[in-house]
């Protein structure tokens, strides 16, 4: 659930970073797909770690 979290807020923080530097809509799709795939794999992490502290 992190994960689907992190990639969607990423993707607006991305697309949202980029439209304000004066980007172009490439540029806005890339910030977008590059943040989402970060932060869903902070989500990823944050997952993982959360589990095995209550497991």
């Amino acid at each position: 659930m992190l994960v689907i979290i992190g990639a969607i807020a990423g993707a607006l923080f991305g697309g949202w970073r980029a439209k304000s530097r004066g980007g172009k809509t490439a540029d806005v799709l890339q910030y977008a797909a590059v943040h989402a795939m970060i932060f869903g794999l902070a989500g990823l992490f944050l997952t993982l770690i959360l589990h095995r502290m209550m497991v």
